[in-house]
């Protein structure tokens, strides 16, 4: 009775709910320690998540040449090429746009802030001349007085740009082995999992599939997002065209934070150059566009590798921003699917395999039929003698059983030697 008294004093529901307490306090302390481990090394992490986001860009191009006929070193050599070739075209388009039209912003802007300036006197609110010189000198002595912060960030920027430099470069390595020996890389991880290979495979092409799916589909309808407000802003006339639009498909990476944060600067930029009515327009435009993106665009695009609701999304981007800042927030929604993708195929076993084909009958169905044999209308096919039914039976003939006539593959019937078709009855 001693043994069952610990059993007794705790109730089914509270040894329940303290074994998933345990499992959640576990599950806890291993993500933390995780998160640790990624801040620390965030210099190597945020660089290998970039290059894997790149390689599911550009894999189906290197996939494509390797098809063709083409040696993997030549077909990565190429991919590379063309990926940065088309980032050194977007940065001198951008670079050329900016050097051309910065001095009519900064012409309009002054006179957009002329022109509220004269609102603000003449307008509704009639404030004096003198108010408005006291709200500019505020922003003055404040921006003094955090002079320091200031140029302490500007140093501070400088040691970060080497950062990002090696980063860069790191991400560039990582991209061109990956898109070179994936699958020779893939197979060497494998090997340390032993009999669970089969099913971390199956998680990691799943995952694969997946990150593929989101990063391709986000692209696609990133381009559309930018190509639109640009061609929005060009039509405009407002200057920075070029670098807005790029702007907001770089921002598009980034659910729902993004592009307002994109649009916000463009809505900004709009206003400086052409004041309120097309600031308004172009808001209005936007919005439109982006419920387009958010019903048409994504559920038929991205949809299918991604089905999360947007608190999960608001809350995966909170958590990635908090680890990695911007970096994090940018990867963390395609981390997450990754994640839950491969969760399912970690928990389930290797699905069976098929029974070969055959005349085995399937599993529960009925019993294959056996060899075909003798009945009672193929008596001409049996062997009587006289007196072969005495002689028949084990009991008169010891340990030797009777032989008998069998079918022939070809049809006809195979007899015991020393018998002859004469023996048989008419």
């Amino acid at each position: 009775m001693l043994k069952d008294r610990p059993t007794k004093l705790v109730p089914p529901v509270l040894a329940t709910m303290a074994a998933w307490c345990a499992c959640l306090i576990l599950v806890g302390v291993v993500v933390y320690f995780f998160a640790q481990g990624i801040g620390r090394l965030s210099f190597v992490a945020l660089p290998v998540a970039i290059a894997l986001l790149l390689t599911a860009l550009l894999f189906p191009l290197t996939n494509s040449l390797r098809q063709a006929g083409m040696r993997p070193i030549y077909a990565t050599w190429i991919t590379m090429l063309v990926a940065l070739t088309v980032l050194v075209g977007t940065g001198w388009l951008i670079g050329a746009r900016a050097t051309e039209e910065f001095p009519n912003l900064v012409e309009q802007v002054q006179a957009t802030a002329r022109d509220v300036q004269t609102w603000l006197i003449t307008g509704p609110l009639h404030l004096q001349q003198a108010q408005i010189t006291q709200y500019v000198d505020e922003v003055a002595t404040m921006v003094n007085t955090q002079r320091t912060a200031i140029t302490g960030t500007v140093l501070t920027a400088g040691a970060v740009a080497v950062e990002v430099l090696a980063s860069l470069v790191l991400m560039l390595f990582v991209t061109f082995f990956l898109l070179k020996d994936g699958e020779r890389i893939w197979g060497w991880f494998l090997k340390g999992f032993g009999s669970m290979s089969p099913r971390v495979d199956r998680a990691g092409r799943a995952a694969w599939t997946t990150l593929s799916h989101y990063v391709q589909g986000t692209v696609a309808v990133a381009a559309v997002h930018g190509l639109i407000m640009g061609i929005v802003l060009a039509g405009m006339g407002v200057p920075l065209w070029a670098p807005l639009a790029v702007l907001i498909f770089l921002a598009s990476f980034i659910p729902i934070v993004g592009i307002f944060f994109a649009g916000t600067i463009a809505t900004l930029v709009t206003l400086g150059a052409k004041g309120i009515v097309y600031a308004l327009i172009f808001v209005g435009i936007l919005v439109v566009e982006q419920q387009l993106e958010n019903h048409v665009l994504q559920p038929l695009i991205v949809g299918r590798a991604l089905n999360f609701h947007p608190l999960a999304i608001i809350i995966v981007l909170a958590v990635g921003g908090i680890l990695g800042g911007i970096a994090g927030a940018a990867v963390a929604v395609p981390v997450a699917a990754v994640i839950y993708r491969a969760l399912p195929e970690l928990r389930h076993d290797e699905p069976m395999a098929l029974p070969p084909a055959g005349p085995s009958a399937p599993p529960g169905g009925p019993e294959p039929p056996g060899p075909a044999e003798p009945s009672g209308d193929d008596d001409a096919t049996r062997l009587e003698t006289p007196g072969a039914e005495g002689a028949a039976t084990p009991e008169s003939q010891g340990s030797e059983t009777p032989v008998r006539p069998r079918a022939s593959a070809l049809g006809g019937t195979v007899r015991p030697p020393g018998t002859s078709r004469g023996a048989e009855p008419a």
